[in-house]
């Protein structure tokens, strides 16, 4: 006898481990200053055990994309629970800077599995505009999760926690997934989906998978390029770094809640344009505001950036089927590939800014201040450069409807 799809336990999994993502994403960020100070790390040294976590993510994503059909969704979320328990493990009893490195490149390995599993087994479940409406709220746990692990990290630091302590708490979320997984019954893939590597690389060669593929790299750097430099680039505008960051990933998290009835009203096509136009608008603001006004801007680029993702991942479950697992996998790792290379050269336009404006006489704060928005000016050429392209997917897409697999 078939065992029935619990479809709502399969899915609280899935956001409760995509809060383990965010967790180890924010409480580590939340630790850093505790690390350099114990093990004597310079910043450098921190960057590079950051990097573990863009790394490892990509890597995992990619190759759970490409064995998905043979090994399953339920085998990828049960390596992922090794990996989040030995990286959070190695991380508390590490002994030193090659510990962590190795430690954060395992987290960051469970995280991309996560990514790979979770994102095709919920397009598997649901389909056309409820599977919008579930991919979104599966990706609002990513900020929501954020804005929870940060004030968690915040709490426990002001209150003298040891930074193991707040590693600790990462296995909550982590034991409550595997148990909620445990036992269940899985769905299996779409008939259309579930071909051979090569039919799925053929359908990636189509050009809508290419120009989503171009667009993704533009999005993800829209969205975490300021969320990453917030504290450098919106330290001197007097407004809060870390309350501009919370901001930003609580409206982030509300806007995917509701994304259903955006989606449905605007289309993908149309959420993504119209994304880009605010995301555009908020970095602006950012570059040129001042004080609470920055608060203001945060909202903007918030609901700008908020449905890039997982809109961009649903638009390849939909509109290039035949892609399948591989597909989805392949959308998430250009994305954080393209975060971790843009990177330095971000660090570098600050560099450069900071000098030109000490080189007219700025110091101080006001260098800061004029340093950081001629940063921002830069970062504003990601998504003006989305309006474009997304004007084009607009009327390019208009005829055409999605392609959606038949529902189990």
């Amino acid at each position: 006898m078939t065992q029935t799809i619990n479809k709502s336990a399969l899915f609280n999994a899935s956001c409760f481990a995509l809060i383990t993502t965010a967790f180890t994403f924010a409480i580590r960020a939340g630790i850093l200053p505790q690390l350099g100070e114990q093990f004597g790390l310079s910043g450098e040294q921190l960057g590079f055990i950051n990097s573990m976590w863009f790394l490892g993510f990509p890597i995992s994503m990619i190759l759970g994309g490409l064995f998905y059909h043979v090994v399953g969704p339920a085998n990828i979320m049960r390596i992922a629970f090794v990996m989040h328990t030995l990286g959070i493990v190695l991380t508390i009893f590490a002994g030193g800077y090659t510990t962590l490195l190795l430690s954060t490149l395992f987290i960051g390995f469970g995280n991309g599995c996560t990514e790979a599993a979770c994102n095709p087994m919920i397009a598997d479940m649901y389909t056309g505009v409820k599977m919008n409406k579930m991919l979104n709220r599966f990706h609002m746990w990513f900020p929501g999760g954020i804005v929870v692990g940060s004030l968690i990290s915040k709490f426990m630091t002001d209150f003298g926690a040891s930074w193991q302590m707040q590693m600790w708490v990462l296995m909550i979320p982590t034991i409550i997934y595997a148990v909620l997984f445990f036992g269940k019954a899985f769905p299996k893939p779409h008939e259309d989906e579930a071909m051979s590597i090569t039919q799925n690389l053929k359908a990636m060669f189509s050009p809508v998978f290419i120009f989503l593929f171009i667009a993704m790299s533009l999005t993800a750097i829209s969205e975490f390029g300021p969320q990453q430099w917030v504290g450098l680039i919106m330290g001197a505008s007097g407004a809060s770094p870390m309350l501009i960051l919370a901001l930003t990933t609580g409206v982030m998290a509300v806007a995917r809640f509701f994304a259903g009835p955006v989606v449905s009203n605007l289309g993908q096509t149309g959420v993504l344009l119209l994304g880009a136009v605010l995301a555009t608008l908020g970095i602006y603001l950012f570059s040129t505001v001042t004080g609470p006004l920055a608060y203001v801007a945060a909202v903007i680029f918030a609901l700008g950036v908020g449905y890039f993702w997982p809109v961009m991942v649903g638009s390849v479950a939909q509109r290039v089927p035949l892609s399948g697992a591989l597909g989805m996998s392949i959308i998430g790792g250009i994305g954080m590939f393209s975060t971790a290379i843009w990177q330095p050269v971000i660090g570098s336009w600050i560099d450069g800014s900071l000098a030109e404006k000490a080189a007219e006489g700025l110091s101080g704060e006001a260098l800061e201040l004029a340093a950081g928005q001629a940063t921002l000016q830069n970062l504003m050429l990601f998504p003006a450069i989305l309006i474009v392209l997304f004007t084009i997917f607009y009327f390019w897409q208009k005829g055409s409807k999605p392609a959606v697999s038949t529902a189990h």
